[in-house]
């Protein structure tokens, strides 16, 4: 299982929460605590807002532990909102184009967990992303498939229902033709002016995802396991849907459908 961490708020270096904390998302790829594996070692990525309105993007197939560059960029850029993610694979290769974060335009997608026996269906799940978007579809991860499906079910006019009807498409197509756990995830996306996340699963094993906001820093920290032992960490609820805009946070129950905008 991956780990990842996502950051909204006032400005300030990526190595607050790349490297820095006591538990950072650096000592999670060697030493995750709430994950099925401890060992986080088949990429890294970033995903970082700033001037423009898209995203800058670093991603390798180094283990974070050992990466330099990563390390470098964590600590000479600065950003009001970004995405991290450490990937352990659930059958996909190692490769950059599999690495999180996944990007297109303005968006950036980074995902734990898995779509089950999604190699046995790949194809007809392929299917469901459009020509206009296919182009971004680099990899073969089901974690990719997920967020160009959400953005072909209108990822910009309504995230939530997006995601839902993504998600949702997919978990039958695993019920059908794959094998369980048939969807496990926690997600973190955006737009580059909020944060999305979502926390769901098919069954009673639910990723785990946890929030706080720091005073002295302005902003808040979305990650899958804390990232120190200061208090006010919260897990965010089982089967749920969280917008973060600055300071407010919003959260709606998230149910998958299998509906599609377009049928």
């Amino acid at each position: 299982m991956c780990r990842w961490a996502a950051y909204i708020g006032e400005p300030v270096h990526l190595s607050e929460v790349i490297s820095h904390p006591e538990h950072s998302l650096i000592d999670q790829s060697l030493h995750a605590t709430q994950s099925v594996t401890p060992t986080n070692a088949d990429g890294v990525g970033l995903a970082w807002y700033g001037a423009r309105p898209t995203p800058g993007v670093f991603r390798d197939i180094l283990p974070a532990w050992s990466d330099r560059n990563l390390k470098s960029v964590a600590e000479h850029v600065s950003s009001g909102l970004f995405l991290g993610h450490i990937r352990a694979s659930s059958g996909a290769p190692t490769s950059r184009e599999n690495c999180h974060p996944f990007t297109a335009d303005n968006w950036s997608f980074v995902h734990n967990g898995e779509v089950g026996g999604f190699s046995d269906f790949r194809r007809h799940a392929n299917a469901l992303i459009p020509d206009d978007l296919y182009h971004h579809r680099e990899g073969t991860t089901d974690s990719e498939a997920m967020f160009l499906i959400a953005l072909h079910e209108g990822l910009a006019d309504d995230p939530k229902t997006a995601l839902e009807r993504a998600a949702g498409q997919l978990e039958a197509m695993s019920r059908a033709h794959g094998s369980a756990p048939h969807l496990h995830m926690s997600v973190a996306f955006s737009c580059g002016h909020r944060l999305y996340v979502a926390r769901y699963s098919s069954d009673d094993v639910v990723p785990t995802v946890y929030h706080r906001w720091s005073e002295d820093t302005k902003g808040r920290s979305v990650v899958s396991e804390p990232l120190n032992l200061k208090s006010g960490w919260e897990e965010i609820p089982a089967n749920s849907f969280c917008t973060f805009d600055g300071q407010n946070m919003e959260v709606e129950a998230f149910r998958p459908s299998q509906e599609s905008r377009h049928s």
